[in-house]
C-alpha cells in the first residue's frame, strides 16, 4: 500500500492566526463551514467552551500541495523544530535573482507578522536561503 496524500500538523497556541499566515504564505484556502453553519464563528459558537477555535485547516485550492492542520496545544514551543517547511519562492533562480527573489518574499511576509532570520548564501552545493520564523515562532525556509 502506498501513501496518496500527507497532512502537515501544527501545534500552535492560537490555530486560526497561525492557520491564517499560512493561508497568506501560500495560498491556501480555509473549507467552507460544516453543513448547518453560515460561518466558522457560528459552528465554533456551538462548540463546548474548550473546544472553540481548538483547531484550523486550509487546504490547496489547486488541490496539489498538503493540507495543512492547526491545533491548540497548552505548552509553548521550546525548542527548534525537526521538521520545517521550505516556501519554494526561488526555484530556478540563482545568484542576484535569487536573492531579489527572497527578499521580496520576506518583506511580504514580515508585513503578516513574519520574522526574518538569517540569509545563508550559495556555497556552491546548495542554492542561497533565508531562514524565518511564522507568527508563532515556527521555522521555515524561504527557498
Amino acid at each position: 500500500m502506498s501513501v496518496k496524500q500527507i497532512q502537515v500538523t501544527f501545534d500552535c497556541a492560537e490555530p486560526e492566526r497561525v492557520g491564517r499566515f499560512w493561508c497568506e504564505v501560500l495560498g491556501y484556502v480555509p473549507p467552507p463551514p460544516p453543513e448547518g453553519f453560515a460561518s466558522w464563528d457560528d459552528f465554533n459558537r456551538e462548540q463546548p467552551a474548550e473546544e472553540r477555535g481548538a483547531w484550523f485547516a486550509c487546504s490547496d485550492p489547486t488541490g496539489v500541495g498538503p493540507r495543512l492542520y492547526f491545533q491548540r496545544v497548552p505548552e509553548g514551543k521550546v525548542v527548534k523544530n525537526r521538521v520545517h517547511l521550505d516556501v519554494r519562492v526561488g526555484t530556478g533562480l540563482v545568484g542576484e535573482e535569487r536573492l531579489a527573489a527572497l527578499e521580496a518574499e520576506c518583506a511580504r511576509l514580515v508585513a503578516l507578522g513574519a520574522v526574518r532570520g538569517q540569509l545563508l548564501l550559495a556555497d556552491g552545493e546548495n542554492e542561497s536561503c533565508l531562514n524565518m520564523q511564522d507568527v508563532e515562532g515556527n521555522e521555515f525556509c524561504l527557498d
